[in-house]
């Protein structure tokens, strides 16, 4: 997938459809002059449904989509026989989205599982026909209910990338590399800073023919919880991550530091980011020469708090321990 279609922010105007209203009828038939009320009942409106779809990645599909009306529902008519209820439509969206109220930006629910169904708006019910009202005192009612109302409303959807392992990191700290490397994707790979500008997703192959999902994110700058760089437009992708794999180049200047940067920037950004499980890969360690990373080494089993190892994407170092490593926690 090229990173112009990778789309996940949309805004929609959807509407539901009226009920239908019930019908007001006195049964009139060849000898029978008084049949008495036999009005159906209005039909339901159509419903506007979100429902999950496990093979879609992005939410292309909906970008020049932007109003979805459900059908209305037809009256009642003669001999109690009800309109027929309005159609249902279903907007499909890729497992992690996140679908807010624009006007009040408060999350109405989330899909993340295939084939889950929800109701974004609710179709209007259709009224009761007179037949419904008759009584020992009122025998002829002249009255049936009308049907309730459309909804209608904007709504916000934000897809949060949903993966396995997710690649933390500066910009240009070799993550667009790395995910080329350990999967089948094709990222935009450069030497400059914001190359990657989507999230890129790919799948691990594993032993066994067993597989996990990595998300390359675009890098993070400090300042990017406040919305500096690109801010919170990727940093939502990182909630949904299992692992967060934090990637540091060899050669900088101070690789617990770049840590600590990120650490807080997460932290900020969502406290809960910290309850998941992290690991350090040192990319671009074909750098060092095995003096330079046993003395490197020594110096980081004091400063770092969580596992590290080093790799290189280029050199094809370190890279079959961190899947063993990845797959290992995964499963714990």
């Amino acid at each position: 997938m090229t990173e112009g279609n990778f789309v996940d922010y949309v805004k929609m105007y959807v509407c539901s459809g009226n009920g239908g209203k019930g019908s007001v009828h006195l049964h009139r038939e060849k000898y029978i002059t008084k049949g008495g009320p036999d009005g159906g009942d209005g039909g339901r409106g159509g419903h506007v449904i979100v429902r999950g779809k496990a093979n879609l990645w992005t939410l292309l599909h909906l970008k020049f989509k932007r109003h979805t009306r459900a059908g209305h529902g037809e009256h009642g008519s003669s001999g109690r026989s009800s309109g027929a209820d309005g159609e249902d439509v279903y907007i499909d969206v890729p497992l992690g989205t996140v679908i807010r109220d624009t006007e009040t930006n408060q999350i109405l629910f989330e899909i993340t599982e295939d084939g889950e169904e929800r109701i974004l708006a609710e179709g209007g019910k259709g009224g009761l026909g007179n037949w419904h009202f008759k009584s020992s005192t009122n025998q002829t009612p002249r009255y049936a209910q009308p049907g309730i109302p459309l909804e209608e409303k904007y709504v916000t959807m934000e897809l949060k990338v949903l993966a396995d392992v997710g690649l933390v990191g500066f910009p240009n700290a070799g993550k667009s590399t790395l995910l080329s490397v350990i999967t089948s994707a094709k990222p935009k790979i450069a030497d400059y800073e914001f190359t990657t500008l989507k999230p890129n997703l790919g799948i691990v192959k594993y032993r066994d023919f067993q597989t996990f999902v990595m998300a390359d994110i675009p890098g993070i700058i400090e300042g990017a919880a406040e919305g500096k760089g690109l801010g919170h437009y990727f940093l939502r992708h990182i909630e949904r991550n299992s692992i967060l794999l934090f990637l540091i180049p060899a050669d900088a200047k101070d690789i617990k530091k770049q840590y600590d940067i990120l650490l807080d920037e997460l932290r900020r950004y969502n406290p809960e980011m910290l309850d998941k499980e992290r690991i350090i890969a040192i990319s671009k360690s074909d750098l060092l020469d095995d003096e330079l990373q046993a003395e490197l080494k020594k110096e980081l089993d004091n400063e770092l708090p969580i596992p590290y190892l080093f790799i290189s994407s280029v050199a094809q170092k370190g890279i079959k321990e961190l899947k063993d490593l990845l797959w290992k926690m995964l499963n714990n």
